[in-house]
């Protein structure tokens, strides 16, 4: 990627924070890179280098500087914009592709060769795949040493490390110290219940108003729980169960309580909370794209850290829709809640209870052994649900990412009971496209109704979203705003549950 050095050294000079997580300087007299909010004395600009992100810097030979601490930069990555498929691939990452899979593998998920896919990061980020997942790697050790008292051996587990001596030495290389020396006192402590609390940064403004909102109209009785400003939920992956409870932190970050057993699982329980919670937005860069259209502007000005709400997990997330066609958002989630009642795991936690969380959301295979007509629902959706089931638990991988939109929303449309609203709001929130978007959405249809009273038919707001890529998903969600529930003179006006 491209960086105009005049710009981007204007900016470490005045420690302009608009560009934090946009660049990072290296700094040639002494082999560190940094932020460029960072409070050391500016460098001189013949001894600067700028990357576009930590990996090339990395790559490049430089360390993470101790004091701006660049694993806490806002995560930009997967918005610029410039590449759809280096978004997807880096996803995968964060995910753990690389963790037991190399680049070939990755690159066949997405539909490409090796070679292509090394070019396409070179093109974009200045770095190899390889270099950013061991970036990736390396800077969520170095935050977890800084900010919680876990041992260092379960530092290295936690973040992704094969083994205590690969850690070791990449510390040593990296910093010319052991981990350990890096260890500041005030680090959280770990509970006996075995929480680990970590910051995850964000690019201001956040709507996180509107975001707990959206969660808690929706949360499933058992699996979630919003308290006050937090929002806490279950988590089962491969079998270990867990709780998650996010809410505000110092600055622009989530404060992020992570409780299970198997520490291994922290990265992947890290990237799905990023995921959840949008927090790889660039809101600035979004709302000025969509506030080119007059009908946007007032929108995007009312809710400027609008972001879409993703989902913990993509079958979860497909019942939920399935369960909400048709009717209101508060029966869908009634309905969802007889389901954990009735087909979900009780919850295995070490150490006390978290109030309100008892099960975890069934597991596809599961629910795929359910006769249809134990279900509480319509025969064709019963049918339609238990279908959904069986299919996702002979291919597990079905709501992999790694596919285009169109690939994703076709396939999608094959199954049983899931049509093209379907299809695209899975898109939308378990595999992040900032692009799906459901054209024939009777909500989206009415808050662009115009002053004459007539709404415009699918094609033509098809037409009109064209303007709006490849943010079509952000636009959707202020409009949907706009379509919010209003009580008028005693009743709730509804919609149907998005």
């Amino acid at each position: 990627m491209d960086l105009d050095a005049r710009a981007c050294y204007r900016a470490i000079c005045t420690r302009d924070s608009r560009f934090d997580g946009r660049l990072f300087v290296g700094v040639r007299t002494t082999g560190i890179y940094c932020r460029p909010i960072c409070p050391a004395r500016t460098p001189r600009r013949e001894h600067v280098t700028f990357f576009a992100t930590a990996a090339a810097a990395q790559e490049a030979g430089y360390r993470p500087c101790l004091r701006c601490r660049p694993e806490t930069a806002p995560d930009f990555a997967a918005w610029r914009g410039t590449s759809s498929t280096v978004s997807r691939a880096l996803t995968l990452i964060e995910l753990g592709s690389l963790d037991d899979g190399d680049v070939e593998a990755l690159a066949t998920r997405l539909g490409l060769g090796g070679r292509q896919l090394r070019r396409l990061f070179r093109q974009h980020l200045g770095a190899s795949p390889v270099a950013v997942a061991q970036t990736r790697r390396v800077l969520l050790a170095k935050q977890l040493i800084h900010e919680t008292a876990l041992p260092m051996s379960e530092v290295a587990l936690a973040a992704g490390f094969g083994s205590i001596r690969r850690f070791n030495e990449t510390f040593q290389r990296l910093f010319h110290r052991p981990p350990g020396a890096l260890r500041r006192k005030g680090g959280s402590a770990v509970s006996a219940a075995g929480a680990v609390t970590v910051q995850l940064r964000y690019r201001a403004p956040y709507d996180w108003p509107a975001m707990l909102a959206f969660l808690q109209a929706r949360a499933i009785q058992g699996v979630e729980v919003i308290s006050g400003d937090s929002y806490a939920r279950t988590i089962d992956l491969g079998g270990e169960h867990g709780v998650v409870i996010v809410r505000p932190g110092s600055g622009h970050a989530l404060k992020v309580t992570v409780r299970i057993a198997a520490l291994a699982l922290l990265p992947a329980i890290i990237a799905r909370v990023r995921r959840v919670f949008d927090l790889a937005a660039d809101p600035q860069t979004i709302g000025a794209h969509l506030s080119e259209d007059p009908r946007l502007a007032p929108l995007v000005a009312a809710r400027p850290g609008l972001r879409v709400p993703g989902a913990w997990d993509g079958f979860e997330l497909a019942v939920r829709a399935v369960l909400g066609q048709q009717i209101t958002v508060k029966a869908a989630v009634g309905l969802a809640g007889r389901l954990v009642a009735d087909y979900g795991t009780p919850l295995q936690l070490a150490g006390p209870p978290v109030a309100g969380l008892t099960r975890v959301f069934p597991a596809a295979d599961r629910l795929a052994q359910v006769a249809p007509e134990r279900l509480p629902l319509p025969k064709a959706r019963a049918t339609a649900l238990v279908s959904l089931a069986r299919t996702v638990a002979a291919d597990p991988q079905l709501f992999r990412v790694g596919r285009s939109l169109d690939e994703v929303v076709a396939q999608l449309r094959t199954l049983q009971g899931i049509g093209e609203w379907t299809a695209h709001y899975i898109a939308m929130r378990e595999l992040r496209e900032p692009d799906a978007f459901p054209p024939g959405d009777i909500g989206l249809l009415r808050a662009l109704t115009g002053p004459d009273g007539r709404r415009p038919t699918p094609a033509e707001l098809l037409m009109h979203a064209e303007r709006w890529r490849p943010w079509r998903a952000y636009a959707a969600q202020h409009l949907w705003r706009v379509d919010a529930p209003v009580v008028r003179r005693g009743t709730t006006r509804r919609r149907v549950g998005r």
